[in-house]
């Protein structure tokens, strides 16, 4: 995954991704504000109660027109009802803004992510390693969910408590409130003093958190191989040392914020005790009213206390912060270039490599590579392990583009060709097929929503796989288990060819289809091909040699560029390097005449 970070502060980056929720964040942040307004209320309230009893027909209520102390009373009693019922309702109303906002956002931040990875290269993803980008996907997206649920409420309760209570000192005492008021930059500047200092703890945490995961997801998907190697402990130490790296970073983040609260516990006393004390002075002078006293007593608490919640919100913010940053360097990996033209119908399955030249970073793996697919024609590419077989199948398919030279299918440059519509006119089975955990219909019929039941079977009898298919329990809707765990690995590539064949492709790939299963499974999938000889073109890439026999040209690579050309019976005549190879292969002494 690319390390490259958003250019601007993620809290930033986050509320321009998050514009299409502008309403929804707007009357969340509204009704938390309110609800904040009616919270802050009540000790107003208690203040004024405290004036009616003390002095009773004198009292402030009872300046604005209601000498009598019950009246008074009464009054009070109603605009503590409405007042606590309005409170409540604003705490409903954001608590579902919120909530609702953070579903959605996570929801979409989820998907487009999720979506910006299909559009990459399938080797882009795993040099990211799975279990990283499953940590970002689940873990740092559930991280920003966590931080909209609670912490963005709390960050403007917090503000708005700190408004109206400041407002409310300086109306009754301006001297009272400026020592009431004096720790609240300290606090303020202290949290971010501690924000400054969380966020690279948190970012390496983060970090740690997908190192772990990718280490979990490596070693659930080698069980067997762990097991067969009596490798267990080796992998639980493995284990145990990513983990314990990940409890590191925890704890020194912890350490760290763990000493926010106290510093603010400290500030919040030296405002309570001013407000008690000085406040207290004054009463006693006369020259600050009883009920205004205790009001003010009330709301130095209101205001101060809920600052000790600075510590649990920035650790929450900081959390979410680095997990901004991982999800938008995930989302800023740049894409190609998609093509716009789409292939005119029919589509004739015709390719040409030409000149086309690529490398790994300073590994040069094809060089001025040149080849003819013949629309309905068989050809195979064979090769050495490294010869570049399968990048010119990843280049044909646009998951990498070449450095030089041009790539056509159907004589158009594979560049301008909308890579959805290329990529439906070949039918793939690779080494080691992809099945999804549902039915063996379900995988035939993969990316179909509106498959054809008669298609499937048709498909499937095709690739020689109806009568293993109709002999399991359920036949075409038996479950094939995650990763297709329930059948063989032969069933597995049969499904896979059944796959392709179902698409009606007008060039069938295989990749390797054959190294990895038995003779049957062979024996099956060349009769299959046989069939479709000439019905579509078909590369197929291998490395055992008696899959390609029957095609029509087989092309040698070697070193990036094609070292021979021709049919079996000719590239055995040639007694080159094909020959060599097929003479290992079969265990012939001399070369065949």
């Amino acid at each position: 995954m690319s390390n490259a970070l958003p250019q601007c502060h993620p809290l930033v980056e986050l509320f321009r991704y998050a514009r299409p929720f502008r309403r929804s964040a707007v009357l969340a942040s509204l009704y938390s504000a309110l609800n904040k307004l009616f919270d802050v209320l009540p000790e107003l309230l208690i203040g004024v109660a405290v004036d009616v009893v003390v002095n009773q027909r004198e009292s402030f209520i009872a300046r604005l027109g209601l000498p009598d102390p019950m009246q008074q009373l009464l009054v009070l009693v109603g605009l503590t009802v409405a007042i606590w019922a309005l409170e409540s309702l604003f705490e409903y109303l954001y608590a579902v803004r919120w909530r609702n906002l953070a579903q959605d956002l996570q929801h979409v931040l989820r998907q487009n992510s999720y979506e910006h990875l299909q559009r990459l290269p399938p080797d882009a993803i795993t040099s990211a390693r799975s279990g990283r980008l499953m940590a970002v996907l689940n873990e740092d997206i559930n991280q920003i969910e966590r931080f909209l649920n609670t912490g963005a409420n709390e960050l403007i309760q917090v503000f708005m408590s700190s408004l109206l209570v400041g407002g409310i000192f300086f109306v009754l005492t301006a001297n009272l409130a400026v020592l009431a008021l004096l720790p609240v930059p300290l606090i303020v500047f202290g949290a971010f003093w501690f924000q400054r200092r969380l966020a690279p703890r948190y970012a390496q945490m983060r970090e740690a958190a997908g190192t772990l995961s990718a280490r979990l997801a490596n070693n659930l998907g080698g069980m067997a191989t762990i097991q067969a190697y009596t490798a267990e402990r080796f992998e639980a130490a493995h284990l145990a040392a990513a983990s314990d790296e990940y409890r590191a970073r925890n704890v020194a983040a912890i350490r760290f914020s763990a000493a926010i609260t106290p510093v603010i516990r400290i500030a919040i006393l030296f405002g309570f005790v001013a407000t008690l004390l000085y406040g207290g002075m004054l009463t006693l002078r006369g020259e600050l009213g009883v009920g205004s006293y205790s009001a003010l007593v009330y709301l130095t608490q209101r205001l101060l206390w809920p600052l000790t919640h600075l510590a649990d919100i920035t650790d929450l913010y900081n959390r979410a912060m680095a997990s901004v940053q991982r999800v938008f360097a995930l989302l800023a990996i740049p894409v190609a270039t998609p093509g716009e033209l789409a292939l005119a119908k029919p589509v004739r399955g015709e390719v040409t490599f030409a000149g086309v030249c690529f490398a790994y970073g300073a590994q040069r793996v094809l060089d001025d590579f040149t080849l003819r697919i013949p629309a309905g024609a068989s050809v195979a590419l064979v090769g050495a392990t490294g010869s570049g077989k399968s990048t010119a199948l990843k280049l044909l398919l646009r998951f990498h583009q070449p450095d030089r030279g041009v790539i056509s299918f159907d004589g158009i440059d594979t560049r301008q060709i909308d890579p959805i519509a290329l990529r439906r006119a070949i039918g793939y089975v690779a080494q080691e097929p992809f099945l999804t955990d549902g039915s063996v219909a379900d995988n035939i019929a993969y990316g179909d929503p509106l498959a054809s039941r008669a298609r499937i079977e048709a498909a499937a009898r095709a690739a020689e796989a109806h009568a293993f298919i109709v002999a399991l329990p359920n036949g075409y809707d038996n479950p094939v288990g995650e990763r297709g765990s329930q059948l063989s690995g032969g069933q597995r590539q049969r499904i896979a060819l059944a796959r392709a064949l179902y698409r009606e492709p007008a060039l069938l790939v295989l990749d390797e289809a054959t190294s990895a299963v038995d003779n049957e499974t062979e024996a099956a999938i060349q009769r299959s091909l046989l069939r479709q000889a000439h019905r579509r073109s078909t590369l197929i890439i291998a490395h055992r040699l008696s899959s390609v026999r029957h095609a029509d040209c087989i092309h040698v690579i070697d070193d990036g560029r094609i070292s021979e050309s021709g049919s079996h019976a000719q590239l055995l005549a040639a007694n080159g390097a094909y020959a060599a190879l097929w003479r290992l292969q079969t265990g012939e002494v001399s070369a065949p005449v």
